[in-house]
């Protein structure tokens, strides 16, 4: 099957959108205005897919009858990859449409604005994928909710793993281990590596370089020089897309080697896009993220939810042609599912109805374990008054690795379904 192109999937997704977009109907509606990057850079760093994931959870809810006596309506909007536009569109849904809820948000440069902005106004938002620390740290939101894992996480993650392998995989200690962190200079990026070199700097890994760049940066090289003489043993990169694609052009142009590449998820986690461009040259590489649900053993799930991803899985790929459903279908998929099955009736049953107010203490309520949900970790948020209130304690993120055009799990090892290839075999492009 032919796979579409960025744009060809864009426009299928937006006539997608708007075919699911329900009419008025007899049944009372809640009304969700949805926000993605569906076009601009960020549409194929994952966000395309996380709006696919996040309709199909929309779909399957109205298939189910709705929830409480309401149909789902999703008003979708364009971000287009532009902070203002996000913005901007928040506005207009919540004002204009005078949606129930805002939902969505890929990018955290998006999600930094707009979650104070909402909190302000007292009105309800709901974060599937957005990562920065920043979001909500120190801010004491009290309407702005995140279930997905945060960028401190993400860098501590790939820490962790580096340290753990260091004498089995690379033969060296801790301290010998040489690590270069790399990253987009965003509130994303910027968040990943701090978390990054805060736990690396703990564990005792040896920092050789760090450096940011803009994610809109046209040219790499010299910062791929650098990295050439500092000669790390393992890259720790956080990126988008169009700026992976170039580093590791650049890379391979300029003979950068290394010993393994750890991404954390964004761009990294669109392994078939990346492997549209790079063919064999991407295997091995790693990604931190949220586990892609179909991953995981249905068995250590609760009951009901292997079928659930079975459907999702099924859904996407039909709407998409891709082989390798990414992670971020995942996480735009189970944040919702949860929301719409456990958050939402509750408000209704419990609070009175579906007003910001009722929302945020069903939110609260949340008591998910681990299992629980589609990615495999549990739900409960931090209350007011928390360094990161809003933020979903029970999150965490796995290391994956793609080998041979598929996806394994190599970290944490109560969960893993590989043993990590490190370093890179002899032959590879990118092997020392």
């Amino acid at each position: 099957m032919l796979k579409p192109t960025a744009g060809a999937l864009a426009l299928g997704l937006a006539a997608a959108l708007a075919a699911s977009a329900p009419a008025a109907a007899q049944q009372k509606e809640f009304k969700v205005g949805v926000i993605y990057d569906l076009t601009g850079a960020y549409a194929a760093g994952g966000s395309q897919a996380a709006a696919i994931g996040t309709q199909i959870a929309i779909d399957m809810i109205n298939e189910r009858g709705g929830v409480e006596g309401y149909k789902i309506v999703a008003i979708n909007a364009d971000a287009q990859s532009k902070t203002e536009v996000a913005i901007n569109e928040a506005e207009r849904l919540l004002n204009d449409e005078k949606v129930d809820m805002l939902m969505g948000f890929f990018s955290s440069a998006h999600c930094v604005p707009v979650a104070a902005k909402v909190d302000a106004a007292k009105k309800f938002m709901w974060m599937n994928v957005c990562v920065a620390s920043a979001v909500l740290k120190d801010k004491n939101l009290k309407y702005a909710f995140r279930g997905q894992v945060h960028s401190d996480q993400f860098g501590e993650a790939s820490c962790k793993f580096v340290a753990e392998i260091a004498q089995s995989k690379l033969g060296k200690d801790v301290k010998d281990v040489r690590v270069a962190i790399v990253h987009e200079d965003g509130p994303y990026g910027a968040g990943v590596a701090k978390g990054n070199k805060e736990t690396c700097s703990a564990l005792g890994l040896n920092i050789v370089h760090e450096e940011g760049y803009a994610a809109t940066a046209t040219d790499l090289s010299a910062l791929i020089t650098k990295l050439r003489r500092a000669r790390p043993d393992v890259i720790l990169h956080t990126g988008y897309n169009p700026d992976i694609t170039l580093f590791l052009r650049q890379a391979k142009e300029a003979g950068l080697k290394w010993k393994a590449l750890i991404g954390h998820g964004a761009g990294w986690a669109q392994i078939d896009k990346l492997r549209e461009t790079f063919g064999k040259d991407v295997d091995y590489l790693f990604n931190v993220d949220p586990v892609a649900a179909q991953l995981l053993d249905p068995k250590t799930l609760a009951p009901g939810l292997g079928e659930v991803i079975q459907e999702m899985v099924k859904r996407y790929k039909e709407q998409t042609g891709v082989n390798e459903v990414p992670t971020h279908a995942s996480q735009g998929f189970n944040q919702s599912w949860y929301f719409f099955t456990d958050v939402l009736p509750r408000a209704i049953k419990k609070y009175g109805g579906t007003d910001p107010e009722a929302l945020r203490q069903a939110a609260l309520d949340t008591d998910i374990p681990e299992g629980g949900t589609v990615q495999g970790y549990g739900v409960k948020f931090n209350p007011p008054g928390h360094p990161m209130a809003g933020q979903n304690a029970r999150s965490f993120p796995v290391v994956m690795q793609y080998i041979g055009g598929e996806t394994k799990i190599a970290w944490p090892n109560s969960i893993k379904t590989i043993d990590p290839v490190i370093p890179l075999p002899a032959g590879h492009t990118y092997a020392p």
